[in-house]
């Protein structure tokens, strides 16, 4: 697949993303909607997948690659943990909530296979390798 169609698929979703989360802040979907955050991890989780494939150019998605880029996605998703709790601790005074953590890096797993089996089918299925 051509790294230009990856280019504007990653700008389609991370777009999607913002406008999303802008909408569910302005609306407070987040505290309204308990499990909106779920698809946003999952959004997020694909499209951090979809990106280090694009950056690292690591469309032959060997084992290794796989491995390396749900890696990659689960370490941001910690970071991002890490984040939330820092913020909910210091500033919102809201406790740790362990399993909303645990469902936070499942989503973004999810969205992070999701992303490689994407890349991977379109990968996969060029002209040279299409069955007549």
């Amino acid at each position: 697949m051509d790294r230009k169609i990856i280019f504007k698929y990653l700008s389609f979703l991370i777009f999607c993303i913002l406008v999303l989360n802008l909408v569910a802040i302005k609306f407070y979907w987040y505290f309204t909607i308990r499990w909106f955050d779920m698809p946003m991890h999952f959004l997020g989780g694909l499209w951090l997948s979809s990106a280090i494939i694009w950056f690292f150019r690591k469309l032959d998605l060997s084992l290794k690659s796989i491995f390396y880029t749900l890696a990659g996605v689960l370490l941001i998703g910690i970071l991002w943990e890490v984040y939330e709790i820092l913020i909910n601790n210091n500033f919102a005074q809201n406790p740790f909530d362990l399993p909303d953590t645990l469902s936070d890096l499942f989503f973004d797993l999810i969205g992070g296979v999701v992303g490689v089996i994407l890349l991977s089918k379109k990968t996969f299925t060029t002209k040279e390798n299409r069955v007549q």
